[in-house]
């Protein structure tokens, strides 16, 4: 795939994708509604779900391949018990889903430039991953604190990139985006009464980064937030439906996007490329 142009001569748009468990599907939806505008993401970010998401995009895999792997996302299929003292399971089979679309790729091939968050459980730093293979970035960027097994990259202990930064917004700049496009997923978020141990530590992983969420995307130009209190964490039944309310919030927001690129576009100055 040819390297990947700017969507304007000076004027760059970055995409920042959330975690969200399954809900993260209505990122599809999202890519759906820019896609049939004409906008394309010069840069994109990803944490957790997102960052699966923001693989897929940045590859150059179609909506309709996003759609089926979706569908096949099923904790079942996701999550594979593996008890250690680190965690209760294994995310390696989201990593073989990666790896059946764009194989052992490397971050620092992608056509789309491409960020991916991680956080080191060890010292608490964040990790913004540019370079080594995809699908162990985007696991680690999943890696729920408590669920699942922190994975060892360049040896650091990494895990979920929300614990720090949920809608991952702070990378872009730097990559050289003039406007960011940010999509929050938990913006809606109503809590559930837990019916067992997972719904425990969702929820306590949940609300930990709510309020640091809130505080963050103040930094985006456009903000997607779709509703999504009604979708279940862990239920992929109800796909379309996911994907139709990431498209219709993205829609929503078309004139707002254009009319940031519309007045980046005035201002922009030249500047040198940051990939």
């Amino acid at each position: 795939m040819a390297t990947h142009k700017p969507s304007a001569a000076t004027v760059r748009l970055g995409l920042a994708l959330s975690g969200g468990a399954t809900r993260g599907l209505a990122h599809i939806g999202v890519f759906k509604g820019l896609e049939e505008n004409g906008i394309k993401a010069d840069c994109i970010s990803g944490t957790s779900i997102g960052a699966f998401a923001a693989a897929l995009y940045a590859f150059g895999v179609s909506i309709s391949d996003m759609r089926d792997l979706g569908q096949d996302m099923t904790p079942l299929r996701v999550s594979k018990l593996k008890l250690t003292r680190y965690g209760l399971f294994s995310n390696e089979e989201i990593g073989n889903h990666i790896r059946s679309k764009i194989g052992s790729a490397r971050i620092e091939e992608s056509p789309i430039p491409l960020a991916i968050l991680a956080t080191d459980i060890g010292t608490g730093d964040q990790v913004v991953l540019r370079e080594g293979e995809v699908a162990t970035a985007v696991m680690a960027s999943s890696a729920v604190a408590g669920i699942y097994q922190p994975v060892r990259i360049n040896n650091r202990m990494l895990m979920d990139g929300g614990i720090i930064e949920d809608v991952p917004i702070s990378p872009l700049r730097s990559m050289g985006a003039d406007i960011v496009v940010a999509v929050n997923l938990s913006a809606d978020r109503r809590y559930r009464m837990p019916e067992d141990i997972i719904d425990i530590l969702f929820n306590a992983f949940d609300i930990a980064i709510d309020e640091n969420t809130k505080i963050q995307v103040k930094d985006a130009d456009v903000l997607i937030e779709p509703c999504l209190h009604n979708f279940r964490r862990l239920d992929v039944s109800q796909i379309d439906e996911l994907i139709a309310e990431g498209r219709r919030v993205t829609l929503d927001n078309i004139t707002k996007m254009r009319n940031a690129l519309a007045r980046s576009s005035g201002e922009a100055r030249p500047r040198k490329d940051h990939f």
